[in-house]
């Protein structure tokens, strides 16, 4: 099963605050440990959400949203994409993670839908050109 993993944005992330070079290696040790364990897909930290861009939907209308964002809690700092037996797996390898902020923080695991998620709603055909688009993605 698949899973994103969502690194929660602090006061500190959403101020810009880097990490020190202790919690890069730290951090770095962990996703070594990901990589041999052919865990990890991807991963990368996230800009505070005042560089970021909202676009809301409301019908054919489209309006755009400069950061910041408030509700800091709900943002993400980061992510990683993991390749798990199932959630267990991943709830464990969180919890071997060093705090990936200073001070309190939190770590969101939710697995990625699948193609038998979708259920009959999913034709052959819909599969078929979802299967091509990965492929040219991992060319």
């Amino acid at each position: 099963m698949r899973v994103m993993v969502l690194v929660k944005a602090t006061e500190a992330s959403e101020a810009g605050t880097l990490p020190s070079t202790e919690e890069l290696e730290a951090m770095g040790r962990f996703n070594e440990e990901l990589v041999e364990a052919g865990i990890l897909q991807a991963g990368e930290g996230l800009h505070p959400s005042s560089k970021g861009k909202r676009v809301a939907f409301d019908g054919p209308e489209r309006t755009v949203v400069d950061g910041p964002f408030a509700a800091t809690g709900e943002l993400v700092a980061g992510f990683w994409l993991w390749q798990v037996r199932d959630m267990a797996e991943a709830v464990e390898w969180v919890k071997r993670c060093p705090n990936p902020m200073p001070g309190p923080s939190e770590i969101e695991i939710r697995p990625v839908l699948e193609a038998p998620d979708f259920g009959d709603a999913l034709t052959p055909e819909l599969a078929e050109r979802e299967d091509r688009l990965r492929d040219r993605i991992q060319e």
